[in-house]
């Protein structure tokens, strides 16, 4: 097996875990936040899906689907073009607030599309290409790669995690 099919089974899985942590969800159950400045199963989704469409466009020389594609239009949450979530204050988080779990999964999909087409592509040496000089040590795009899926796996965790409380309660 290549690196290339490891990392399109690792992002293919991320897809799965979207999908499951908001199906069949209310826009109530969606937008819940169990304290005024805990994320949204909304907000983890989204901000895990930018993350992904952010870093990867930029590491393959892409254009960002979320500007390309009229995801921004569609959300229509009052963030700058560019944002991402990084360092979101509660009432940024707040801003975040979808209307039906096919929004998330709409987007996600798109971005996950995008995502395998570049994964598609690439060869190890690709993996090794310095896609950002502003750490030390420069990042290379397998950093970058794995670097994203451990963060989106991360919050698709704490997304189902917050389903679960919030079907419990």
């Amino acid at each position: 097996m290549h690196a290339k099919d490891i990392l399109i089974d690792g992002f293919s899985r991320i897809q799965e875990e979207v999908h499951a942590a908001v199906e069949g969800l209310t826009p109530d159950d969606l937008n819940h936040r169990p304290t005024p400045d805990a994320n949204s199963i909304a907000w983890l989704i989204w901000h895990l899906t930018r993350v992904q469409d952010d870093h990867l466009a930029d590491a393959f020389g892409l254009d960002q689907v979320w500007l390309t594609q009229d995801w921004q239009k569609r959300f229509d949450l009052g963030l700058p073009p560019r944002d991402h979530g990084y360092g979101h204050t509660s009432a940024q988080v707040a801003k975040v607030r979808v209307d039906s779990a096919e929004l998330l999964t709409g987007y996600y999909d798109a971005v996950h599309a995008q995502t395998l087409e570049a994964l598609r592509g690439v060869t190890a040496a690709d993996l090794e290409r310095i896609v950002d000089t502003r750490w030390d040590p420069p990042v290379t795009l397998g950093v970058r790669l794995v670097s994203v899926l451990s963060d989106d796996l991360q919050h698709v965790g704490q997304a189902a995690y917050l389903r679960g409380l919030r079907q419990s309660a």
